[in-house]
């Protein structure tokens, strides 16, 4: 599978398909590769990929720290997620794209439109992630890899990490860059040596400043407010992605139109349809 250097770090990414280019943004929170769209909760069962490539051409890629991409210990922030997508498209020669997140990928899609407005010709957010109780569950867990590393030290985290498979989400001791650990050793004698009171700073820093708020992160607002971007919006109907976030949205993004089917209605016959609908009502005239 091909990879590309973007902001100094490998990403792992498939192209499929032909037709105008759809770059979409795994599900998965910090565990979200290409493969999620396939393995996923509500994706699993409705075949997006291979509906939707029958018409577009689909960018899926594993984000930063995800998969078999690579990462960076710093201080994780929504614009450095921004600056992956955009590198990619940079490095396929792509200057504008349709864009469709899928849970926490929609906070990505978004914050790529405010930034760069230009690139985007559409977004799909598919059950965007947000609500209080998605927030509380994000913090809770970076405090319980905090509390493994400072009780166990960081080299008792590269040795928990060899011996699972487990990532991030179902076990948060194992911390966001899991997956680097796993897949580059000089990454992870590296990691091991980290201070641990700076990587602490950066741990809390990240938990704070990207899940700051009781809806939908990753893009102010006032700065969606002032978004052309067609947008379709998709809920989702439990604990991680409220409906509430969805219809955040909707409040915020003045061309949106809101698909308010229940997900027991969202099967592979009525959404990959709703979704190839929308996309080819919103084509530019060049395509």
């Amino acid at each position: 599978m091909p990879t590309a250097v973007v902001d100094g770090i490998e990403t792992r990414y498939e192209v499929s398909g032909s037709g105008p280019a759809l770059l979409m943004f795994s599900p998965g929170g910090f565990d979200s590769t290409l493969e999620s769209w396939r393995t996923v909760g509500v994706y699993r069962r409705l075949s997006l990929l291979d509906h939707l490539s029958t018409r577009y051409t689909c960018i899926t890629f594993d984000r930063r720290e995800s998969g078999r991409s690579g990462g960076r210990v710093q201080r994780i922030r929504w614009a450095d997620y921004v600056a992956q997508a955009v590198g990619l498209l940079d490095q396929l020669g792509i200057a504008s794209a349709h864009l469709m997140g899928g849970c926490v990928g929609c906070s990505t899609a978004a914050a790529v439109a405010v930034a760069h407005p230009e690139r985007v010709d559409s977004m799909v957010l598919y059950s965007p992630a947000g609500g209080v109780k998605y927030r509380m569950k994000q913090h809770a867990r970076f405090a319980q890899h905090l509390s493994f590393v400072e009780e166990r030290g960081l080299g008792a985290v590269v040795e928990l990490i060899r011996g699972t498979d487990l990532g991030f989400t179902k076990d948060p001791r194992v911390g966001p860059w899991n997956s680097v650990v796993r897949t580059d050793p000089g990454f992870a004698a590296r990691y091991a040596e980290l201070d641990p009171e700076r990587y602490a700073v950066l741990v809390s820093g990240t938990a704070r400043l990207m899940f700051d708020r009781d809806t939908v992160p990753g893009a102010e607002p006032e700065d969606l407010l002032d978004l052309a971007t067609p947008t379709l919006i998709v809920p989702g109907q439990d604990d991680s992605h409220a409906p509430s976030a969805a219809r955040y949205l909707q409040e915020c993004l003045p061309h949106a139109e809101y698909w308010d089917a229940p997900v027991a209605e969202q099967t592979e016959e009525t959404a990959p349809a709703r979704i190839l609908q929308f996309l080819d009502a919103v084509r530019l005239p060049a395509d």
